[in-house]
């Protein structure tokens, strides 16, 4: 085997490629795991880039404020990269344009890139021992862990059937095909995740159902007044989602909502159901490895620095963070684990 790397990231969201960007600025050559691009990645929510690539605009990132970054993102983005972007929507920046651009801004310095999947790990050994999707093996004085967390579902056997066929975790990916367009759909949901999923339908949808268990939504101020004011949205209080109603032919046709207050049931007519129930952190390949929380993220064992429980084995973003998780919260924890991933090194005279 090769000599060993110095630090390997796994994962692509904003603390995967901003913990490449500083670890490849102080010469650390950090090669980047950011994903195998699959159908069951797809259907998970874990494609490369994370979670931000499946959101549209972009308000509270700083340094983008409403305005064209057409010319920006055609000169800065690599051409092949750039074709397959949606079209820039002149309201700031979107999540896979900001998502494309740190990207290239880590690849600028000098970090590698290979697209797959980390499925194994060796932490007891040094270097630690990685192994990947395509079956090739890998040595790293460092790992960061920067894997994100994806959406959740219900688990109910009718929401199964109906995936990809009505059923959808993702507005941002499926809200605009033709099947939902001037058709009701369902968000269930009361956080600031469902609010913007409901948010972004309504530009497609004729009704979008909001529905949650609660008689107040559990998102921000400003998002649940969002919510409110939008004359697409109507919130069903205090139900929850009891099936998925459709069949072979036209997939979802509605949705059978039960009530947390004692009422009868209520079915409503919907092309679309939409999953916005929270996250569940992707740490499952590290099989127990780590510490981790009852939820299942990692664990900081000093924080604020990002060591985990295995010396020389640091921690980012969304996997390691069940109450912020926001884009810049994220980058900022990249930035903090490559610094102590750096530091570390420099003590062990790496």
């Amino acid at each position: 085997m090769a000599e060993p790397e110095k630090v390997i990231i796994i994962g692509s969201g904003p603390a995967g490629w901003t913990a490449a960007i500083y670890a490849a600025r102080a010469e650390l050559k950090p090669l980047v795991f950011e994903g195998a691009v699959t159908e069951e990645n797809r259907l998970a929510g874990t494609l490369p880039l994370g979670q931000l690539a499946l959101t549209t605009e972009v308000e509270n990132y700083p340094g983008f404020p409403k305005g064209n970054l057409e010319g920006y993102l055609d000169d800065a983005i690599d051409k092949q990269r750039r074709m397959i972007m949606a079209p820039h929507q002149k309201q700031g920046v979107s999540g896979p344009e900001l998502m494309e651009l740190i990207r290239r801004q880590a690849l600028n310095f000098g970090a590698r890139v290979i697209t797959e999947d980390i499925v194994d790990v060796d932490f007891q050994t040094h270097p630690f021992r990685l192994t990947d999707s395509g079956g090739a093996n890998h040595e790293a004085l460092a790992v960061i862990v920067a894997t994100g967390a994806r959406a959740n579902y219900l688990g109910l056997a009718s929401e199964e059937k109906f995936k990809n066929r009505g059923v959808s975790a993702c507005a941002v990916c499926d809200g605009a095909l033709p099947r939902f367009r001037n058709k009701p759909l369902v968000v269930v949901g009361g956080g600031d995740s469902a609010v913007e999923e409901a948010d972004y339908l309504g530009k497609y949808a004729s009704t979008v159902y909001m529905v949650h268990r609660r008689d107040e939504l559990r998102a921000s101020k400003i998002m649940a007044q969002r919510a409110l004011d939008n004359p697409k949205i109507k919130i069903l209080w205090n139900r929850v989602l009891d099936e998925v109603l459709g069949d072979d032919e036209q997939g979802v046709t509605g949705a059978r909502l039960k009530s947390t207050a004692g009422e009868e049931d209520l079915e409503v007519e919907a092309s679309g159901v939409f999953l916005a129930i929270g996250h569940t952190p992707n740490t499952a390949f590290l099989n127990g490895k780590l510490e981790m929380t009852e939820k299942k993220y990692l664990v900081w064992t000093a924080p604020p620095r990002t060591s985990t429980s295995v010396e020389g084995v640091f921690a980012a973003g969304d996997v390691a963070d069940d109450y912020y998780r926001q884009a810049i919260t994220a980058a900022g924890s990249g930035c903090m684990a490559a610094l102590d991933a750096e530091r570390w090194l420099a003590t062990k005279g790496f």
